[in-house]
């Protein structure tokens, strides 16, 4: 059995007791959360999140890029959200690796560089501000000024933010 074998084992027992037909499209909360996928990080858990508050988006570093900004673009301009809250994280996996040298091991595997930026960092606090202007200076989003950057300990669960 795989693990997406469990994960539709557990959807059968979801879906029996599931209610949210109800929810609202847009988020209640009116903010977007830009988040690390890094699976030691309970997004819901760690902002005392209930389904139908924010929009919660994911990708490695939590880095803003360009699909990211077309995401947080939608959420504003179509789903009614108004601040954005970027959370990066102590002990990531993008700040153990060289973005450049992965891009050639790649290309020296299947013949072609990446077409998008890897987007490691050596710094959290570094990454979170270079997202926070990215966002900042994105002239589709609606509310670039209400946007805020922590960083998330790893070991003591904490949000520390960042300026």
């Amino acid at each position: 059995m795989t693990a997406t074998d469990d994960f539709l084992t557990n959807n059968q027992s979801h879906a029996s007791d599931f209610a949210g037909a109800g929810l609202a499209g847009p988020p209640r909360k009116k903010i977007a959360v830009v988040a690390c996928m890094d699976a030691r990080m309970d997004i819901p858990a760690l902002l005392g999140l209930e389904p139908g508050d924010a929009h919660v988006m994911r990708n490695a570093g939590g880095c803003v890029t360009d699909d990211m900004l077309r995401s947080l673009t939608i959420s504003q301009r179509k789903l009614a959200t108004e601040e954005i809250m970027l959370i990066h994280h102590t002990k990531c996996g993008m700040a153990s690796f060289e973005g450049e040298a992965f891009a050639s091991e790649l290309e020296a595997e299947v013949g072609t560089r990446p077409p998008f930026d890897i987007g490691t960092f050596s710094d959290a606090d570094a990454s979170v501000r270079a997202s926070l202007e990215r966002v900042r200076g994105c002239p589709f989003l609606l509310h670039r000024e209400k946007v805020r950057g922590f960083v998330y300990d790893i070991d003591t669960g904490a949000l520390r933010e960042v300026a």
